[in-house]
Protein backbone atom coordinates (compact mmCIF):
# COMPACT_ATOMS: atom_id res chain seq x y z
CA UNK A 1 0.00 0.00 0.00
CA UNK A 2 1.70 3.68 -0.85
CA UNK A 3 1.54 6.46 1.65
CA UNK A 4 -2.00 8.31 1.18
CA UNK A 5 -1.73 11.76 -0.11
CA UNK A 6 -4.81 13.06 1.99
CA UNK A 7 -4.84 13.62 5.48
CA UNK A 8 -7.78 14.97 8.12
CA UNK A 9 -8.74 18.49 7.98
CA UNK A 10 -7.98 18.85 4.06
CA UNK A 11 -10.41 20.31 1.86
CA UNK A 12 -11.47 17.83 -0.85
CA UNK A 13 -13.99 17.30 -3.75
CA UNK A 14 -15.93 14.32 -4.94
CA UNK A 15 -15.35 13.56 -8.56
CA UNK A 16 -17.71 10.15 -9.05
CA UNK A 17 -21.78 8.81 -7.32
CA UNK A 18 -24.22 10.46 -6.73
CA UNK A 19 -22.67 13.79 -4.62
CA UNK A 20 -20.28 14.58 -7.52
CA UNK A 21 -18.93 17.73 -7.29
CA UNK A 22 -19.60 18.32 -3.52
CA UNK A 23 -16.82 19.43 -1.13
CA UNK A 24 -16.09 19.36 2.52
CA UNK A 25 -13.20 18.51 4.85
CA UNK A 26 -11.94 15.19 5.80
CA UNK A 27 -13.46 14.12 9.10
CA UNK A 28 -11.86 11.26 9.10
CA UNK A 29 -9.34 8.56 7.47
CA UNK A 30 -8.93 4.96 7.40
CA UNK A 31 -5.67 4.09 5.79
CA UNK A 32 -6.36 0.23 5.89
CA UNK A 33 -9.33 0.37 4.06
CA UNK A 34 -8.21 3.29 1.80
CA UNK A 35 -11.75 5.67 2.72
CA UNK A 36 -12.33 8.86 4.19
CA UNK A 37 -15.18 10.81 5.72
CA UNK A 38 -16.28 13.84 4.37
CA UNK A 39 -18.37 15.97 6.95
CA UNK A 40 -21.52 16.68 5.39
CA UNK A 41 -21.24 14.59 1.66
CA UNK A 42 -22.74 11.23 1.68
CA UNK A 43 -25.25 11.19 3.93
CA UNK A 44 -27.16 8.27 4.32
CA UNK A 45 -30.66 7.07 6.27
CA UNK A 46 -30.43 4.66 8.80
CA UNK A 47 -32.95 3.33 11.32
CA UNK A 48 -32.09 2.60 15.05
CA UNK A 49 -34.18 1.22 18.13
CA UNK A 50 -33.81 3.49 21.09
CA UNK A 51 -30.53 2.96 22.98
CA UNK A 52 -28.45 5.15 25.53
CA UNK A 53 -26.78 7.56 22.17
CA UNK A 54 -30.39 8.11 20.64
CA UNK A 55 -32.64 8.17 23.47
CA UNK A 56 -35.73 8.02 20.68
CA UNK A 57 -34.44 6.07 18.14
CA UNK A 58 -36.07 6.88 14.64
CA UNK A 59 -34.17 7.35 11.30
CA UNK A 60 -31.10 8.73 11.88
CA UNK A 61 -28.76 10.56 9.25
CA UNK A 62 -25.13 9.89 9.14
CA UNK A 63 -22.01 10.21 6.90
CA UNK A 64 -20.62 6.72 5.28
CA UNK A 65 -17.26 6.35 4.33
CA UNK A 66 -16.21 7.05 0.94
CA UNK A 67 -13.15 5.55 -1.21
CA UNK A 68 -10.25 7.75 -1.37
CA UNK A 69 -9.77 7.39 -5.33
CA UNK A 70 -13.12 9.30 -5.41
CA UNK A 71 -12.50 12.44 -3.94
CA UNK A 72 -9.64 14.80 -4.95
CA UNK A 73 -7.51 17.36 -2.86
CA UNK A 74 -9.05 21.25 -3.69
CA UNK A 75 -5.40 23.84 -3.86
CA UNK A 76 -6.07 27.20 -1.97
CA UNK A 77 -4.68 28.75 -4.99
CA UNK A 78 -5.91 26.91 -7.79
CA UNK A 79 -9.82 27.00 -6.75
CA UNK A 80 -10.05 23.30 -7.89
CA UNK A 81 -9.24 19.54 -7.52
CA UNK A 82 -5.82 19.15 -8.10
CA UNK A 83 -3.43 16.57 -8.65
CA UNK A 84 -1.08 15.91 -5.78
CA UNK A 85 2.71 15.28 -5.93
CA UNK A 86 5.31 15.08 -3.02
CA UNK A 87 8.73 16.45 -3.19
CA UNK A 88 11.90 17.62 -0.83
CA UNK A 89 12.07 20.67 0.71
CA UNK A 90 14.96 22.10 2.52
CA UNK A 91 18.06 20.41 1.57
CA UNK A 92 15.98 16.80 1.92
CA UNK A 93 14.79 17.95 5.44
CA UNK A 94 11.15 17.40 4.85
CA UNK A 95 8.78 16.08 2.81
CA UNK A 96 5.97 18.06 1.77
CA UNK A 97 2.85 17.78 -0.66
CA UNK A 98 2.64 19.68 -3.57
CA UNK A 99 -0.29 21.33 -6.09
CA UNK A 100 0.96 19.59 -9.42
CA UNK A 101 -0.85 22.53 -11.43
CA UNK A 102 0.88 25.43 -9.67
CA UNK A 103 3.21 23.80 -8.10
CA UNK A 104 2.20 25.28 -4.79
CA UNK A 105 2.92 23.55 -1.61
CA UNK A 106 -0.62 22.08 0.57
CA UNK A 107 1.38 21.06 3.81
CA UNK A 108 1.45 24.53 6.41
Amino acid sequence: MMGLKIRRDDQVMVTTGRDKGKTGKIVRVNPDKETVLVEKVNVVKRHSKPSQKHKHGGIIEKEVPIHISNVMLLCAKCKGPVRVGRKFIENGAKKVRYCKSCNEVLDK
